[in-house]
């Protein structure tokens, strides 16, 4: 059993390998993505038994917008579905749903559904599940850096006061506009398929998580991997730069 004080906070994971399951099962890729629910799924009932806090999955890109129109489509109609359907047992399990990104890009029915599940969710404490829809790290910093400067100049009375402001910005100034503002940087950020990037995922958010890049394929990743994940995890000596 893993000792509840090396339990991260934070698990990241970079859901990849549903196309290739499918491939291998003889299925077409859609079916892939559906499976890699039940993995999502399997996923949130272990974080909550365990005690971690946060778990957050990357869902769709903002590079994923250059797939296929049909395959996009079907993604986010199946985002709509399976959220909605997760509802109950996210509530029973106390779980609260949220979902970070660029939403100037989904539909409007996507985002009233999201606003909904939400909503339902917002009071649980349990675990926060965080989909990272419509996401990549570059936008993220680009658009805090965006709405920091924007909104010193508004609040400047000169443009030499303005400078002045910019100047005595630091890390924690810009943190606090990220998409992520709030929630703590990931502790563990796992990778399944056998590919190693980050793909454009958590760029700031990640300079000092730990990475765990798994062969197995998202779909097929439940209960025992992550278990033997959050165990390899366990034993990884975390010095953020310093000397012990």
């Amino acid at each position: 059993m893993i000792d509840s004080e090396k339990i991260p906070v934070h698990v990241s994971f970079i859901m990849d390998g549903n196309g290739r399951w499918a491939k291998q099962q003889g299925k077409d890729r859609f079916q892939g993505h559906i499976a890699g629910v039940e993995s999502v799924r399997a996923c949130v009932k272990t974080a909550v038994e365990l005690g971690v806090r946060y778990m957050s999955v990357f869902a769709f890109s903002e590079e994923n917008w250059g797939r296929p129109e049909s395959e996009v489509l079907n993604l986010m109609e199946l985002m709509g579905r399976a959220m909605l359907a997760e509802m109950p047992s996210l509530n029973k399990n106390g779980v609260r749903f949220r979902v970070l990104g660029n939403r100037e890009r989904l539909s409007k029915g996507l985002r009233n559904e999201i606003e909904q599940c939400e909503s339902m969710t917002a009071s649980n404490t349990a675990l926060d599940l965080i989909v990272f829809l419509s996401y990549s790290g570059k936008w993220d910093i680009a658009q805090a850096a965006r709405q920091m400067a924007l909104e010193v100049l508004e609040k400047a009375e000169s443009l030499e006061q303005a400078r002045e402001q910019m100047k005595a910005c630091d890390i924690d100034s810009l943190n606090r506009y990220m998409i992520t503002a709030g929630i703590p940087d990931p502790d563990l950020i796992i990778r399944t398929s056998g590919e190693m990037r980050v793909s454009n995922y958590l760029l700031w958010q990640g300079a000092y998580s730990e990475y765990l890049f798994v062969d197995t394929l998202w779909p097929d990743f439940r209960r025992e991997e992550f278990i033997q994940a959050l165990e390899t995890y366990a034993k990884r000596d975390r010095r953020w730069g310093k000397i012990k």
